[in-house]
Order: structure tokens, then C-alpha cells, then sequence
């Protein structure tokens, strides 16, 4: 840039003096044709002003450099502001670390692509994933140097009159010419994410990250550079939920999708903050005999347009939002608070979350509930399942020795299910397995689940543990497991999940519900 500055000043210098030449040129011209310089030195010398001209002459001369520096001086700062202005304006429309386009140089593409007439073009966002864990493990310096080598490989992927820019963080984006085929856009998508998926090696350490890619085609999508961020920005999300490492067009059902996650997020976060998750009970009864010996504490949302919501309308929302410890320990001190009075041999069974479980102050945590609640730590059941294990299981086994060592019990929830159940059975101390619904409601039709379960049955007797069957829902399920020695039963056969009101009710009649399985079958047929 240096140069090309020092070039342009040469130019224009000689081309100045060249200019002032020529009119002196002129001048002296125009006096030898029409004869002046010889009447003008004839009238000087006549009347003795030859010393005064000489002094006029070398006073102009002065006055004519003293100029010409001046001018000369004008157009070095005049070149030098040039410089700063586009110094600065390219400063301004690019992004300094990887030197693509920033957000504003985008969006002036955008538009000028659009302002042409029948002009087809397409917005590809790109969001590395898993970026954040390469900066938490290896620093900043090693993201910047990912981030740049990410950029490169843009430039390199990008047909002739596309632009990249960066719009900050690990976002990225694309514009591109469209003929109105999707496949050149899927084959293009494709290439980055298999090029943005490559290794890259960092002072030794290899920097592994993927690509997830939102396509939003214009002007069918959005008007202008925001719309069509805004749409790319949906389609990508989608393509987040569903997998990651993949690319998704835009499609108008997604905006109203948003929306309604939108609302529900803040309808959430202000429900957990104002109690309105609040535990309801289902009965957990003891085989052969029906006994009610406790219930499991199960989340609903009493909401106040949509009436009580099960959990697969909110759970996995407040997971994402990292709401799910205080709503769990909200939901268990509402339970133990309730229940403190009852009789002392029902028990609580209550889910934690895979998060939740890798957290060291969890026992402390429960702890803190139950002795406010006044409630007896040997009469909680805390149940977990096997994809919480997973995270990190010497975290999981420190957290729930302790939580043993309160005195509280320990359920490996819907076994069967996980990756690896004999060896977290080996590798932690339980007291119970629950065998998972869908074995159970299929005994009648399914060989192989009448197999499976009575070998978890069998597994739970040689090991000394007990075992729950989730999903009993009819008569000849119940005989068959009794039969077989399952420990306990769960499921709308014994009752649906109940208010605090109903599970008061239930546990006040004789300890033996088997009268009441007729009553709550309409309820469960209901729920």
C-alpha cells in the first residue's frame, strides 16, 4: 500500500510542474508572435526600471516556488487522508482477525445483489460446532488460529463472485449466486462442511470441529440482508436439533416454531421461578400383594391457558435452558414438604438429571431439602438412568456413594435401555432396577420381552436387588410379573399420576389399593 502511495505522489508532482511549464510555454509564445518582449525592454531600459523589474522578477520567482511547495505540501496531506479514509473503510468492512468480510460489508452485498433485477441469490450460514470446547481446552490462541485456517478454507471453497464473511464468534456465512437449482447450493453445502470437518493441526495438538449449515434462498426467503440472515439463522437451527454436521434449506414452518419456543422459554422460566411446576404422585405398590409403599414424584406444569402439561412438553426446554437443578429441587421440596406427614414407610422416588448428577454438591443439595422438608432421608429414592452415567462415571460414583451414605436409596431407571447396564451394575452399588416400560407393555406380544424380563428379574435376584416394572396397565401383566417374583409395580393399572389431593386420598385407604385398580383405570385411559 506503502508504494503504491509513493507512486501516485511522483505522478502527480510531475504532472503539476508539467502543467506550469507549459503555460509559461504559452506565454513566452504568444509575447515572441506578437512582439512585445522587445517594445517591453525598449520602455524599461528607456526610463531606468531595469533594477526594479529584476527586483519584481526575483520576488514572483520567489512567490511562484514558495507556491508550488505550498500545492506540493496541500496534495501529500490531501493523498495521506485518502489513504487513512480507505484504510480505515476497509478496517470498517472487514473482520481483523480473519480479513473476510464483517456483517456490514455483507449486508451492502446483499443489497446490491438484490437491487439487480430478476437476480437470484442464496445466504449459507455456517456455525462450527463444537468450537467452544477447542477454546476451553486448548485457549483462545489456538480458537484464533482455527477461526483463520476456517476462513481460508472458505475462500477456498467459494465459487467465483461469492463472498464470506464473518459475523463474529464461530459464525460464518456465505453468499453465493443462485440459478434457481438446489443441487449446486446441496453439493456446496456438503463441501463445507467436509472441508470445515477436517483435522487441523496447532502447535502439535489436532483441532477437530464440524459444521452445521442453514441455506435461505432470495428473494424467495427475505428482502434484504437481515431477512435472509434471520431465515439461514432458522434453517441452521433446525439443522443443530436434528444432528448437527448437516445442512437444512429454510422453510416458513420454522419461523412459527421459533416463536412458539420463544414463548415457551419465557413462559417456562417464569413458571419454574413462580412454583407453578409442581410434583404429581403415582403409586408404586409392592407384588404380589399391591401394597402401597410409596409413589414416584413426577413434574407437571399447571398452566394457566393450557391447562397441566406432562413433562414432554417442557423437560427437554428446561434442559436447554440449564433450568432443570432448580426445577428438580423445587419439584422435591414441594414433594417432601407434602409428604413429610405420611405414613413413614411410603417412600418418594424422585428422576435426576444427567447434569445434575455430575454435580459434587448434589448430596448437599438433597441434604439441605430434607432437612428443611423434615423428612427422613431414608424414605427418598433417587432414580437415574444409564445415559447419565456416561458423562463421567467417577463423578456419578462419588455422588451417589454419598447420597447412600445419607441413607437414601439408589434406582438404575429404565434398565435395559442404556449401552452398558451389566457394567454400571458392577461398576456402582444400586439397591433397585426398574425395568423399562416398553418391555413391559409388550409381554403379551413380544417373546423376546418375556424373555428380557424375566432375566432382569432373575439378574435382580442373584445380585440382591429389587426390581420395579414401570407400565403395568392390565391384569394379565400384573399376574405374569408376580408371578415371575418382580418386587414392585408401576403404572395406570395401581393409578395415573395424581395431585397431592388424590394421593392422599389413596394412601388413607387400606394398604391395599387392589381394590381401587378398576376405579383409576378411566384416568388412566384419560391421561
Amino acid at each position: 500500500m506503502a508504494t503504491t502511495r509513493r507512486h501516485s505522489w511522483g505522478t502527480s508532482e510531475f504532472y503539476e510542474l508539467l502543467c506550469l511549464m507549459m503555460m509559461g510555454s504559452c506565454l513566452w509564445i504568444v509575447g515572441g508572435q506578437l512582439e512585445l518582449f522587445p517594445l517591453l525592454g525598449e520602455f524599461i531600459f528607456r526610463h531606468g526600471l531595469f533594477d526594479l523589474v529584476l527586483l519584481g522578477f526575483c520576488m514572483s520567482a520567489g512567490v511562484f516556488a514558495a507556491a508550488i511547495r505550498k500545492s506540493l505540501q496541500l496534495r501529500r496531506e490531501m493523498l495521506a487522508r485518502d489513504a487513512a479514509e480507505n484504510l480505515a473503510e476497509a478496517i470498517a468492512r472487514h473482520d481483523p482477525l480473519t480479513g473476510l468480510a464483517n456483517r456490514r460489508l455483507f449486508s451492502e452485498a446483499v443489497t446490491a445483489k438484490l437491487n439487480r433485477a430478476d437476480h437470484l441469490c442464496a445466504v449459507l450460514l455456517i456455525d462450527i460446532d463444537r468450537f467452544k470446547a477447542i477454546n476451553d481446552a486448548h485457549g483462545h490462541p489456538a480458537g484464533d488460529a482455527l477461526l483463520c485456517v476456517i476462513a481460508d478454507r472458505l475462500r477456498s471453497i467459494l465459487p467465483q463472485g461469492g463472498l464470506a464473511a464473518r459475523l463474529g464468534g464461530d459464525e460464518f456465512v456465505a453468499l453465493v449466486d443462485y440459478e434457481g437449482d438446489n443441487a449446486g447450493l446441496i453439493a456446496l453445502a456438503q463441501d463445507m462442511i467436509a472441508a470445515l470437518s477436517a483435522p487441523t493441526t496447532w502447535n502439535g495438538v489436532q483441532l477437530e470441529v464440524g459444521a452445521t449449515v442453514g441455506i435461505a434462498l432470495a428473494p424467495a426467503d427475505g428482502g434484504d440482508a437481515e431477512s435472509l440472515l434471520y431465515a439461514a439463522d432458522l434453517a441452521m437451527y433446525r439443522g443443530k436439533q436434528e444432528g448437527r454436521g448437516t445442512f437444512r434449506f429454510f422453510e416458513a414452518a420454522m419461523d412459527q416454531a421459533l416463536k412458539a419456543r420463544i414463548q415457551l422459554e419465557r413462559e417456562l422460566r417464569s413458571a419454574v421461578r413462580n412454583g407453578e411446576i409442581e410434583p404429581y404422585y403415582q403409586p408404586i405398590v409392592g407384588l404380589p400383594d399391591k401394597e402401597l409403599l410409596g409413589f414416584e414424584v413426577l413434574a407437571r406444569w399447571r398452566h394457566p391457558t393450557r391447562g397441566v402439561l406432562a413433562p414432554t412438553h417442557f423437560i427437554e426446554a428446561a434442559e436447554q435452558m440449564g433450568l432443570m437443578a432448580e426445577l428438580s429441587y423445587g419439584l422435591l421440596r414441594q414433594a417432601c414438604l407434602h409428604a413429610k406427614n405420611w405414613p413413614a414407610h411410603l417412600r418418594l422416588a424422585v428422576n435426576i438429571s444427567p447434569k445434575q448428577l455430575q454435580e459434587r454438591c448434589l448430596p448437599e443439595q438433597i441434604l439441605s431439602i430434607l432437612t428443611e422438608a423434615g423428612f427422613a432421608p431414608g424414605r427418598l429414592e433417587v432414580e437415574v438412568t444409564e445415559t447419565a452415567l456416561i458423562e463421567n462415571i467417577e463423578v456419578a460414583r462419588s455422588v451417589l456413594t454419598s447420597l447412600q451414605n445419607l441413607g437414601v436409596r439408589i434406582a438404575l431407571d429404565d434398565f435395559g435401555t442404556g449401552y452398558s447396564s451389566l457394567y454400571h451394575l458392577r461398576e456402582l452399588r444400586f439397591d433397585k432396577i426398574k425395568i423399562d416400560r416398553s418391555y413391559v407393555q409388550s409381554l403379551l406380544d413380544s417373546p423376546e420381552s418375556v424373555k428380557i424380563v424375566d432375566a432382569i428379574i432373575g439378574l435382580g435376584k442373584s445380585l440382591d436387588l429389587s426390581t420395579t416394572a414401570e407400565g403395568i396397565e392390565t391384569v394379565a401383566h400384573l399376574k405374569w410379573l408376580a408371578s415371575q417374583g418382580c418386587s414392585f409395580g408401576q403404572g395406570y393399572l395401581f393409578g395415573a399420576p395424581m395431585p397431592a389431593s388424590a394421593a392422599d386420598k389413596l394412601f388413607q385407604q387400606a394398604g391395599c389399593i387392589e381394590a381401587s385398580v378398576e376405579a383409576t383405570r378411566p384416568a388412566a385411559a384419560a391421561a
